[in-house]
């Protein structure tokens, strides 16, 4: 029995990168003797051992053959046979394919059979074996990993296999979870806007995420949007939310925002009339689709329907603002709220030449938040109460409460504003 480092870990060492996590291969070993080691079993689909003390995980050398579609499509072989070579050739990029002993600290020799280590130092990205085509997970693995590694390029060989890989239609049989659990860590990458760049060159986008894939070549009104096309802005907006370090479901609401315009009718371009409702419920339809966790689909979709609202909310009067965070639902949700005010941020800085400009909307609505939730509303249904009114009409008096409570600060501002309703504008 001989245990290695393999993976992320030795790769991020090599990177000069801090290494949090470590994966740990095993060699020559069988199930019995690691439990009679104290090992505790994890794995499910292959042998996978958490350590007795570290808790770390520790996998049994394996080989995987193809055995059907899509990403279970597998028959796993671990056994005391197989050596760490034969394990490091079913694994996805050549930059993670290199293993170190255990008490490897950087210093000594490494076991590099397929050239990670010069892939390291010319910044590529290159699949280890043909049998990469086996899994189309690895697809977005190298759309997450270029996304995090910006500096790297993927070799064309890699491209030209992965475009093979969707023209043969193995990413059709990807499951929603692993789909959303790839893209969703690919967001949170260093630059996630070139996680979809990858996906469209080798066509996969247009398979998993259709609705997006139609916002490139997209006209926009130039006066709003000096980038014009579509596709560009919304990547620029992914790429600000990042620089922002915004949390997950901003930045998948900054993806989904604008997806009503590429439904927009080719007559009224580049207008884009009702795009916000339009967008809305093909978020909604996507988000089920890939099965996105609640919290990011009901983010995604107040920001589709109501960014346009929110960015032209610097003139409304008291009434107006109210009725804007009522129907964001602010009052009951107020994380949520701020953080589709990040979103909108992120869309009107995600434009050429306008990402450092401010955006007062943002901290405008903030404050206009804090004030509606200072009202005493206990105290004014109260007041309501003992006046004899009932049901809506106590609910009318909480309203009329929250709307002088803002006049009084927009006043108190110098700023009263124009009488706008937002869903006229």
């Amino acid at each position: 029995m001989k245990m290695y480092q393999v993976g992320g870990a030795v790769r991020d060492r090599l990177l000069g990168l801090p290494v949090h996590d470590r994966d740990w291969l095993v060699v020559g070993a069988t199930p019995e003797q690691m439990l009679q080691q104290g090992y505790t079993p994890v794995g499910r689909d292959f042998p996978v051992f958490l350590h007795p003390q570290t808790h770390e995980e520790y996998a049994l050398a394996r080989t995987e053959r193809k055995s059907g579609r899509g990403y279970q499509g597998f028959t796993v072989y671990a056994s005391p046979d197989v050596t760490l070579e034969e394990d490091l050739a079913r694994r996805d990029l050549t930059i993670n394919a290199i293993a170190a002993d255990a008490d490897w600290t950087g210093d000594t020799a490494v076991f590099d059979p397929y050239g990670g280590v010069a892939d390291l130092q010319a910044r590529v990205l290159r699949h280890v074996t043909e049998a990469f085509r086996e899994d189309p997970v690895r697809i977005l693995r190298v759309a997450r990993f270029a996304a995090r590694f910006t500096d790297f390029s993927i070799a064309p060989e890699t491209m030209r296999l992965m475009q093979q890989m969707v023209s043969e239609g193995e990413v059709n049989h990807l499951v929603p979870e692993r789909v959303w659990q790839e893209v969703s860590r690919g967001l949170m990458e260093t630059q996630p806007a070139r996680m979809f760049e990858v996906l469209r060159q080798c066509g996969a986008l247009a398979v998993l995420l259709p609705e997006l894939q139609r916002l490139w070549g997209v006209p926009q009104r130039a006066e709003y949007h000096p980038e014009v096309d579509t596709g560009i802005h919304v990547m620029m907006v992914l790429d600000m939310a990042a620089r922002l370090q915004a949390p997950l479901a901003v930045r998948w609401a900054c993806v989904l925002h604008d997806l009503g315009k590429g439904t927009t009718p080719a007559d009224v371009l580049p207008r884009h009339i009702g795009h916000e409702q339009r967008g809305a419920k093909l978020v909604r339809q996507v988000c089920q689709r890939l099965r996105v966790p609640s919290e990011c689909k009901e983010l995604a979709e107040l920001v589709a329907y109501e960014h346009g609202n929110i960015h032209r909310s610097q003139e409304l009067r008291a009434a107006a603002i109210l009725r804007l965070l009522q129907r964001c639902d602010a009052i009951r949700k107020p994380q949520r709220f701020r953080q589709a005010l990040l979103a909108c941020e992120c869309d009107a800085r995600g434009r050429l030449g306008l990402e450092e400009s401010a955006y007062p909307q943002r901290a405008r609505l903030e404050q206009a938040l804090e004030v509606v939730l200072a009202v005493d509303t206990a105290q004014v249904s109260q007041a309501a109460m003992a006046q004899g009114r009932k049901g809506a009409e106590i609910g009318k008096a909480v309203d009329g409460a929250r709307t002088q409570a803002l006049q009084a600060w927009l006043e108190l501002q110098g700023q009263p504003g124009q009488q706008l309703d937002t869903h006229q504008q």
